[in-house]
């Protein structure tokens, strides 16, 4: 493993120089899930949430979080995303919403952490949308898929059974 990057040679933390690099078209992927009650599960299903849209507000959630990574995160360099793709699935089976987000920009450092506050935001958005019939259900399995472009090329994560 390389050294960490966010600390100067006296241990302080600070914001990468990324002045340096070359521009690449830089793509990151990441998934996470929220569980619920089969009750729950239902009224997301029909469509009788009390707040509405359930999944379409949680979608615009999404993309709003991939693009406020950088007020959120200290370190993080604000970038200009060029594209952001968020699709949910839903698993009838385990009563669970499943969201992948896709980050894209062409700039001198990753978009990992956009997909990955991407998750975030619309997993936390279905849980605020549905906590009144539900304070129970608990967000798992965030993580990076995978990571395009720049100096460290690429990344895909290994598989993972989730449940």
């Amino acid at each position: 493993m390389s050294s960490l990057t966010h600390f100067d040679t006296s241990g302080q933390a600070h914001m990468v120089d990324v002045g340096h690099k070359e521009m690449t078209r830089r793509v990151a992927t990441a998934t996470g899930h929220i569980s619920m009650q089969p009750a729950t599960f239902a009224l997301l299903q029909e469509g009788s949430a009390k707040k509405g849209d359930v999944i379409g507000v949680a979608r615009l959630a999404a993309i709003q979080g991939t693009k406020q990574t950088a007020s959120l995160i200290p370190l993080c360099h604000p970038l200009a995303l060029t594209h952001v793709h968020v699709e949910f699935t839903q698993s009838d089976a385990h009563h669970q919403v499943h969201i992948q987000v896709t980050t894209e920009t062409v700039g001198r450092t990753g978009v990992e952490m956009e997909a990955l506050s991407g998750v975030m935001a619309g997993l936390l958005t279905v849980y605020d949308m549905l906590k009144a019939v539900d304070r129970g259900m608990h967000i798992d399995g965030i993580r990076l898929l995978a990571k395009s472009g720049g100096k460290s090329g690429t990344w895909t994560a290994p598989a993972k059974v989730e449940n």
